[in-house]
């Protein structure tokens, strides 16, 4: 039955592509064109949201959060003046003048800086004038002196504005509120909850539909524009470059410029990957057909793909950006494998029939092809198993590449080879690396030891397999010649840290509420008449130190007044426990919360803790600016509950992000007495170690999954399981050589390491499907082992050499990007690659000898 259908493939194929190759070329010269018009609408995306799980619960809190106590989009510029002195006219000069500039521009709201926060104690203010008479250092009666040590000692400033040693400083610039981009964003995010239920309507499903391409294209048009923002931001910059040093943060920075690394890397990579291929095109085959050919190929399969995902909305990110190289090695191999099987039958018959030759080579190769092109699908299938987004979408992207790449060979390459028609000489002339035969008699000469040391090499490349970490520095996925980095370094070395933690603290009975909870409505602060004084008198003479100046102050006056009365003493004290406790971390930078304001408003009560009675006059006395500062976004008096905002030093050496998350997790029930469920966590730091804890589980899976599927694969293919053994351990080799050498070196994987395991076996799997088809279409002619092996090596060797260094050099094109992780895998693919050549062609055939596997 299956011989009687693969006769019916192949005369179908050759009555319908075959006989009629004018027809089929243009017909898919039309899909080109389509496909092609359809890539101008090929995105990228660089947001947050690539780097998290999959349905990340921690994720949806983090929108309630944001949603709760609001979120500024800003840059950071850290300027560090070329005198040292941050303080004396020159330097403030120059940042007054750099602020204007930067508030000039009309996409800013504001720009904060170390000249416009308010001084309390440059000289110190009386509590009454707090409203009226705050100074900053711009104002004419400011004490510069007592400026810098307030910026010193300042519970506020220090390691927020400016470096602990006042060496460096920081500017704020604010955008507006993008109100239209939040009501669409918080929009789509609901309906995709929602479409998780069994209840969600076709009319929601179409209103999820719109509302996301109304989300994609205003996105779009406000990503462009904050493009040419940050670059006009960039250009203020350099104008000031000769007062001090100077470099643009924040996480629009980095987006924006994630977006250009992958567009650089795809135009690097395409670029590249395209010029080697006509290099070593040209040294393996020496005639132009034999290298135009596979380039219409690899440029058509490319074109398509990209049509492909502009016309589905598709959006590449950093992990999925080095698709197009993929693209075209994968291409490459598959074409490679039909020209050398071509040539070869061009010599045997040189006088055969073009359309004949054609389809023997379709014929003979099909099947190996397409079993080799099925276990590459396995390799990149297994990423869907990840719980990583980015990754999963990896790898429904390269399974529908591959698929593109094998029905383009199979019908573009026959095609046009059968329109050009034969040429003279063309079934030769091409270089013939002597290398495969080197290798044949390396392995019947050494073949036993050959085993032995791969054995041993086998052991302690699973010793460093168990050395893997995961564990690593977001900065350290940067070039050190990168703004990125290099703002990032200062930012996270000299102004508090750069990775955000929030820990959110319920005073409320029910706890934290996580989203999809009901909340009951909290009642009224005033209604709890143990937080209001029970004799005001009284609480007036306890304030006469200090704070007589209130004496005329009617507290009582209004309902509007009550929400003062939700800073309990008992509050503050938690509070207070709690921000001390995060502040006396080591990997803790800056620590932001009410406690900041609680530590200020002390040094207007001599540093002795305040009560109830004078945190509600202190509140009533703060200027609404600064309470906005220090107040506002660490407080939900509605939810009865507080923030502390965590900066974490990311480039900390001894920071274990998951250690560290568990210990404060732990230590806020037992040295601060929180309850489980009246604290959480929240913030990137724990979206980021959510998704670093589960690459080792992911790769487990992950490569669990591409062995399991190559054995039945395998099996089926050989219907021998002596040889799907023989066939699955040269690649498990090359494999656990790359984990187990990162292990040893002390590379931790990451979010593109992990994909190495999978992505390799289902490439180098081609080279083992190839040489054992081959094998046993040798071996009944004299039944020597030994000779067949000799004369694999010399003809379908010669295919995987060519196809394996095209994969080997194509994948180190990927060490220009300025992506460290894309760098890494780039580099470690090809050390995969090269051991996977090296093991098809010594470990293979000389198990296939000592096996004697077939009959």
């Amino acid at each position: 039955m299956i011989a009687s259908l693969e006769t019916s493939l192949t005369r179908g194929y050759d009555r319908f592509i075959l006989g009629y190759p004018k027809t089929c070329l243009l017909i898919l010269s039309l899909v080109f064109i389509v496909l092609g018009y359809q890539a101008t609408h090929f995105k990228l995306d660089a947001s947050a949201e690539t780097l998290v799980l999959e349905n990340d619960q921690d994720l949806a809190y983090l929108r309630q959060v944001v949603a709760r106590y609001g979120e500024q989009d800003y840059l950071i510029i850290t300027f560090t003046p070329k005198d040292g002195d941050l303080f004396s006219k020159t330097t403030r000069k120059a940042l007054a003048v750099l602020r204007d500039a930067l508030a000039a521009h009309p996409s800013v709201a504001s720009v904060t800086s170390m000249l416009d926060v308010p001084l309390l104690q440059s000289p110190p203010v009386p509590l009454s004038e707090l409203a009226q008479n705050i100074r900053n250092l711009e104002s004419e009666d400011v004490d510069i002196t007592l400026a810098q040590a307030e910026f010193k000692n300042s519970p506020l400033y220090p390691n927020l504005l400016v470096s602990p040693d006042l060496k460096t400083t920081a500017l704020q610039v604010v955008f507006p509120e993008d109100t239209r981009y939040r009501e669409l964003l918080n929009r789509r995010n609901t309906l995709r909850d929602a479409s998780h239920q069994r209840d969600f309507s076709a009319a929601s499903a179409a209103e999820l539909a719109a509302v996301s391409m109304a989300f994609d294209q205003y996105r779009d048009q406000a990503r462009a524009k904050r493009h040419n923002d940050i670059a006009d931001i960039r250009a203020i910059m350099d104008q000031y470059r000769e007062h001090g040093d100077l470099f643009l943060g924040g996480v629009t920075m980095i987006a924006d410029d994630m977006i250009t690394f992958v567009k650089s890397d795809l135009n690097i990579f395409g670029i590249g990957v395209l010029l080697f291929l006509i290099l070593t095109l040209s040294l393996i085959f020496r005639r132009v057909r034999w290298v135009v050919l596979p380039l219409i190929c690899c440029f058509s399969a490319a074109i398509a793909m990209m049509g492909i995902l502009g016309l589905t909305g598709w959006e590449v990110t950093v992990i999925s950006s080095n698709f197009i190289s993929l693209q075209l090695i994968i291409t490459m191999a598959l074409t490679i494998h039909l020209v050398v099987r071509y040539r070869e039958l061009l010599r045997e018959t040189p006088n055969a029939d073009q359309r004949d030759l054609i389809l023997r080579t379709v014929r003979f190769m099909v099947k190996p092809c397409l079993y080799a092109v099925l276990t590459t699908l396995a390799g990149f299938g297994s990423l869907v198993f990840s719980n990583i987004l980015p990754i999963i979408n990896f790898g429904w992207m390269m399974i529908a590449g591959i698929t593109v790449s094998f029905f383009i060979v199979f019908t573009l390459f026959p095609t046009l080879l059968l329109i050009i028609g034969k040429q003279a000489g063309s079934g030769g002339g091409g270089s013939r690396i002597s290398l495969t035969g080197i290798l044949a008699r390396f392995t019947d000469r050494f073949g036993n030891q050959v085993v032995i040391v791969c054995a041993v090499v086998f052991i302690i490349s699973i010793i460093g397999v168990k050395r893997l970490e995961v564990e690593n520095c977001f900065i350290d996925y940067f070039k050190e010649s990168t703004e990125i980095y290099q703002g990032m370094r200062v930012i996270d070395r000299e102004l508090g840290g750069t990775t955000p933690l929030d820990v959110i603290v319920s005073f409320s009975p029910d706890g934290i509420q996580t989203p999809g909870e009901t909340k009951t409505a909290q009642p009224a602060v005033s209604s709890r008449t143990d937080t209001v004084p029970s004799d005001p008198a009284a609480a007036d003479d306890d304030l006469e130190d200090g704070f007589a100046e209130f004496d005329d102050f009617n507290e009582f006056q209004t309902a509007e007044d009550d929400e003062k009365y939700w800073f309990t003493s008992d509050k503050m004290e938690i509070i207070r426990n709690v921000h001390d406790y995060l502040e006396s971390l080591s990997a803790t930078g800056k620590v932001l919360s009410l406690g900041t304001m609680l530590a200020i408003a002390e040094t207007f009560n001599e540093g002795t803790p305040l009560d109830t009675f004078q945190l509600a006059l202190i509140y009533e006395a703060i200027p609404d600016a600064f309470k906005n500062l220090v107040l506002t976004p660490y407080v939900s008096i509605a939810n009865d509950e507080a923030r502390f905002s965590v900066r974490i030093v990311d480039s900390e050496k001894s920071l274990r992000r998951n250690a560290f998350l568990n210990q404060v997790k732990t230590e806020l029930e037992t040295k601060i007495g929180l309850k489980p469920g009246q604290y959480k966590l929240a913030g990137m730091m724990v979206l980021y170690n959510n998704m670093l804890q589960s690459l080792y589980q992911s790769q487990i899976l992950t490569l669990g999954f591409v062995v399991l599927a190559l054995m039945i694969m395998f099996l089926i293919l050989f219907r021998s399981l002596k040889v799907a053994l023989i066939a699955i351990f040269p690649n498990l080799f090359a494999i656990f050589f790359v984990l187990g050498f990162m292990g040893w070196a002390g590379l931790p994987l990451d979010m593109m390491t992990i994909t190495i395991a999978a992505i390799s076996v289902g490439i180098a799997v081609d080279n083992t499907i190839h040489y054992i088809h081959r094998f046993k279409s040798e071996i009944p002619k004299d039944r020597d082992y030994r000779a067949a092996m000799h004369r694999c090596h010399e003809s379908i060797g010669h295919a995987m050499y060519y196809t394996s260094l095209t994969i080997i050099m194509g994948f180190s094109i990927l060490a220009l990007s300025n992506f460290m992780p894309t760098l890494y895998f780039g580099l470690l693919t090809s050390l995969a690659m090269f051991i996977a050549l090296f093991a098809a062609l010594t470990l293979l055939p000389q198990l296939i000898i000592l096996v004697k596997p077939f009959k």
